[in-house]
Formats: structure tokens, sequence, C-alpha cells
């Protein structure tokens, strides 16, 4: 068969099973079967017959709805590949723009003539941990994740990194680094329990509970980020914080109600949603 027979008929089974980005996700499990790109595509001309079977089974695989990383076993992000899997959150492009506004940051303390102390916390994969340290290689970069299975990814994505990765709690986190932390950046659970339903299967079926779910409200883990941050920051240094895209009000309000912060802000993803706030620690 060729590489649009296969496409076609694999973006109509992901379509029929509810996959938004069918015909995308079909192309990158066919050029990862056949270790090409998806723009490599156009250079073949039949695909084998065990390809066709290898691939036929991944599509059958993300027509149940397992994440398409977890069926390459990688995932892009900023100018990283990180290795996904079971037991790992999955990082979404929305996470890219708090990364990148992390990354600006640290650029200032650089361009002050200091070095950038920098923290993760609920770091998962390592992902925005890794992207500062990549992008920003004068900085110190501390991360932190909770769940066992999700450290193990994270150890291996920022093997020979330079960043200094612990498991626990963020809640108890970093004790030594109290009042020295120029930019604390995290991506922590931010989902309502009673909104279990309206969760995409790939997130809900198949990504650590701990890195979804934050109490009746989705705020648990906001609340005790806003107590974590001011102990670990220097003052004026900032937190950056990702949230629900119906949260751009209420998130904000967590640090905004303490009293203990200026330039409270919110700020938009790629598509426009409320995304992420940012604040900084009064001095």
């Amino acid at each position: 068969m060729t590489p649009r027979q296969l496409v076609s008929e694999a973006t109509r089974r992901l379509a029929d099973a509810g996959v938004a980005s069918a015909e995308h996700d079909a192309r990158v499990l066919l050029a990862h079967v056949l270790g090409t790109t998806r723009s490599g595509l156009a250079l073949v001309d039949v695909v084998a017959p065990e390809h066709v079977e290898r691939f036929e089974a991944l599509v059958a695989r993300r027509a149940a709805r397992e994440p398409l990383q977890h069926l390459t076993g990688v995932s892009a992000f900023r100018y990283v590949e990180l290795a996904v899997g079971p037991g790992v959150f999955v990082p979404r492009p929305e996470t890219e723009v708090l990364a990148g506004w992390g990354v600006e940051r640290s650029r200032e303390v650089v361009a002050a003539g200091r070095v950038p102390v920098v923290v993760d916390l609920c770091t998962g994969s390592g992902a925005m941990a890794l992207a500062v340290a990549t992008e920003v290689p004068e900085s110190r970069v501390h991360a932190v994740e909770l769940d066992e299975g999700a450290h193990r990814w994270a150890a291996r994505n920022l093997r020979d990194s330079g960043v200094d990765l612990r498991q626990g709690d963020m809640a108890d986190a970093f004790h030594d680094l109290d009042g020295s932390v120029d930019v604390l950046l995290c991506n922590p659970p931010y989902i309502p329990l009673d909104a279990y339903e309206s969760v995409e299967a790939e997130a809900r079926d198949h990504d650590p509970s701990l890195a979804l779910w934050s109490g009746d409200d989705g705020l648990d883990a906001m609340r005790v980020l806003e107590e974590v941050a001011g102990r670990l920051l220097r003052p004026g240094g900032v937190v950056g914080a990702e949230h629900a895209d119906v949260q751009g009000e209420s998130a904000p309000a967590v640090f905004v109600a303490s009293g203990r912060w200026s330039d409270v802000r919110d700020h938009p993803d790629l598509a426009g949603r409320a995304r992420f706030l940012t604040a900084r620690l009064a001095r």
C-alpha cells in the first residue's frame, strides 16, 4: 500500500474514534514506523507489509485514545525532545508559553550580572526544567516531582543536563533554597474533582492522577504553590503557574488575596485562552 492510502484510511478511523488531530496523528505514526519524518513520507512509494501491520496496530491503539506520544515514545517541547510514556504527564504545547516566560525572566537575571536560580515544581517529565537549562545554560535549575513513576521519566530526561532533580512534595521542597530563588515555574494539577467526565480520554485514562486533580475547585495545589513561592523566592523574584482556561480570574485571585505579591497578572496561550498567571514577590 502507498503512504497516501494508509494515511487516508487511518485518518478516517481516528476521526471516527473522536481524535481531533486525526490526519496529523496518522502521519506521525506512519513516519514513526518508517523511521522518517512527516515530510519524508512523500519520498516513500510503497510501504512493506510488515510496516503496514505495525502501523495498523498503532492506529488501533490511538483509536482507543492512547496518547500519541506514548506510541512514539517522544514529545517535542520548545527546543528539546523528551522521552515519555505510561506514568508521566505528557507536556502540552500550551505549557511552552509559560516555559518561554521563564526563559525570558532567567535571561534578565543573567543580563543583570547574576546567575539565575530557577525552580520547577511538579516537574513531571522535566520539560520546563530542561527547557530553561538548555536555553539559559548559565542558570542553576532545580526540579522536584512527587510521583515515583513520573520522577523516573524526569531522571531520564534530565540526565547530564545539570538540573538538580529531587523526589518529594512541592510543599516541603527546597528549604535549602529559601529566599534565594529568582524564577519559580509550576504546572500544578488544576482540574476540579467533579470535572472527570469532561476531561479528554488521553489525559483522564493515561496521565497520572497526581498531575490532574486538585480539590473541589481545582485550586488546592495553587494555594500550596502560593505559600511555597512566598518561601522560596527572593524579594522581587517571580513565579509563573499554569491553570485551566476557566481559572483566568480565580487562579490569580489566590495570589492577590495573600497581599504579598505585586504585578499579579494573567496570560493567554497561543490560542488566546487564559493559561498562566505570573506574580512578583513584593520587596
